[in-house]
This record gives structure tokens, C-alpha cells and sequence, in this order.
């Protein structure tokens, strides 16, 4: 898969405060990208860089393709009406209005109701529908959820994925930990202007130091005390539960004390720590 974004060596400052120190990223055509970091980490400021409406002192950033951008804020005129709205944006993209996106996100029966009437998740739809009029290859989303209820949530990640099947090049920032990981096929995170992390979520859920749980079923419970790389915890409907560090070690340990007794092993399932808790993690180590 070709880079469609390639962010090099990104620097920007607000006054004396580095925000974003030398960052270098790609995003490849047809994944979804994250962007995650603690409030002031930068994630805004990196996606305002990437669209051009904030310059920045030092760095290449490379797009190959059109962008459509869903704002973080977005306002429109409080009395104008979801139909002024597209048609307007239409005008401004200079393309031929398409009934059917209104449709496609649920906003045809609203096309005359107005703006300062319309709740968050109507009005977060009406974003997404200005963003894409002019049928980007790339799309920008900031905080795409933020402020939805379960079900408005639900039903825009439906719409989000359905846009990637069409192909299209997702890069978002998201404080949600359980939509990042649903969503997101390789994530960043930013911590004092400087990338700590790229990669998958499973990867980053794997990579940190951080405690595991390990649950066996044996044809005899395991009952030992003193194993050398977890805790044994309790037993609980036939499995014994282990907490530890190293998931491999602990695995060979518990594996080989079964051979050792003859004791059949039946089921094992493993509990990692959290994308949420990794996050934690990271942004909290060192102080």
C-alpha cells in the first residue's frame, strides 16, 4: 500500500512552548490512523498542520490526494438549514449536489431543520456529510464522537467503517480508547510533542510493561504457590488464574508443571491489560 500522508520532521510552536518536536509518521491509502495523546500533547495541532490551516516552523508534510476535514469545532450559522448547508458547501467545492448523501446519513428528513435545533449527533452526521461532498480520498477526523450518546456513537463508527470499504484514508484523533481499537488499524501516540508509539493496538497492548492474567483449566487444578514468573491467584469455575509480567515465561512454567504432574491441560485463555491502561501507561510514566 502507498503513503498517502508522510509527515517529516514536523515541528511547530506556540511562542516559547514546542508543541510538536521533529515528529515523522506515514499514513498508507485505505487505513484508518490514530492519532492519541493527553490533552496538549499536539494531536489537534498535528491534524491542523496536515490540513493547512495552521503553519509550522520546520518539517515536510506530503499529501496525495484531496482531503475532506471534519473540525474538532465545528459551527455553522445557528438559523441556517441542513439543506442551505450542503448546498452551500457543494457551491464552495464547486460539485453537483447528490441527494443521496443527505439520505445515506440519515439527514434527509432533516434537511429543513436548522442548525441551532439540530442535537450533537445530527449536527456530528452534517459535519461528516460537508466533509465528504466534494468525494475526498483522504478523510480528517478530530474527536469525530465527542459529546455522541452509546447509540450515536455506534451508528457514526458504522458510517466510518463503511468508508473505509469504499477506500478511502482515515486519519483521526480520539481521547475514546474503546473506539481506537475497534476502528483504528495503526495508532500514534503523542507525549510531550514527540511520538512515543506507533504501531497496532494489540502491539502496543503487548509491548509495555504491565501485568497479564493467565487462566488454565487442567484435569486437576493447579494449586501451586510458588511459580517463578506469576502470582497464582484462585481458582474459579476449574480454571486457575495466574498474574504476571512476562506472558511467555509464565506460559512455559505453567505448561511444563503440567507435563511434569501428568495433568492433562484442557483450556487456557489469556487476559491482557487494557488499550486504555497501555495509554495510561505511557502517558503518565516519568512523572
Amino acid at each position: 500500500m502507498k503513503d498517502v500522508i508522510v509527515v517529516d520532521q514536523l515541528s511547530k510552536s506556540y511562542g516559547t512552548q514546542n508543541v510538536i518536536d521533529k515528529i515523522s509518521f506515514s499514513v498508507c491509502e485505505g487505513e484508518i490512523f490514530a492519532l492519541l495523546g493527553a490533552n496538549g500533547a499536539g494531536k489537534t495541532t498535528t491534524l491542523e498542520c496536515i490540513e493547512g490551516i495552521r503553519g509550522y516552523e520546520a518539517g515536510l508534510i506530503t499529501i496525495d490526494g484531496t482531503i475532506g476535514v471534519q473540525l474538532q469545532s465545528s459551527s455553522l450559522p445557528a438559523n441556517i438549514t441542513v439543506l442551505e448547508a450542503y448546498t452551500l458547501f457543494c457551491k464552495w467545492n464547486n460539485v453537483s449536489e447528490d441527494p443521496e448523501q443527505l439520505d445515506t446519513f440519515g439527514l434527509a428528513l432533516l434537511k429543513n431543520k436548522q442548525y441551532k435545533a439540530m442535537s450533537t449527533g445530527q449536527k456530528r452526521r452534517l459535519h461528516l456529510v460537508l466533509a465528504l461532498v466534494n468525494n475526498p480520498s483522504i478523510i480528517i477526523l478530530d474527536e469525530p464522537t465527542a459529546g455522541l450518546d452509546v447509540e450515536g456513537r455506534v451508528a457514526l463508527h458504522i458510517k466510518i467503517r463503511k468508508l473505509k470499504e469504499q477506500g478511502k484514508t482515515i486519519i483521526m484523533a480520539s481521547h475514546d480508547m474503546a473506539e481506537v481499537e475497534s476502528l483504528c488499524d495503526r495508532i500514534a501516540i503523542l507525549k510531550g510533542g514527540k511520538i512515543v508509539f506507533i504501531g497496532s493496538a494489540t502491539e502496543l497492548t503487548s509491548r509495555y510493561v504491565g501485568e497479564s492474567k493467565i487462566f488454565i483449566k487442567t484435569q486437576r487444578p493447579i494449586k501451586r504457590f510458588d511459580f517463578e514468573y506469576s502470582t497464582y491467584l484462585a481458582i474459579h469455575e476449574g480454571y486457575a488464574s495466574v498474574r504476571t509480567a512476562s506472558i511467555g515465561n509464565a506460559l512455559l512454567e505453567l505448561l511444563n508443571d503440567a507435563k511434569a504432574n501428568s495433568n492433562e491441560v484442557l483450556d487456557i485463555k489469556i487476559e491482557r491489560a487494557s488499550l486504555e491502561q497501555r495509554f495510561v501507561e505511557i502517558a503518565t510514566e516519568g512523572k
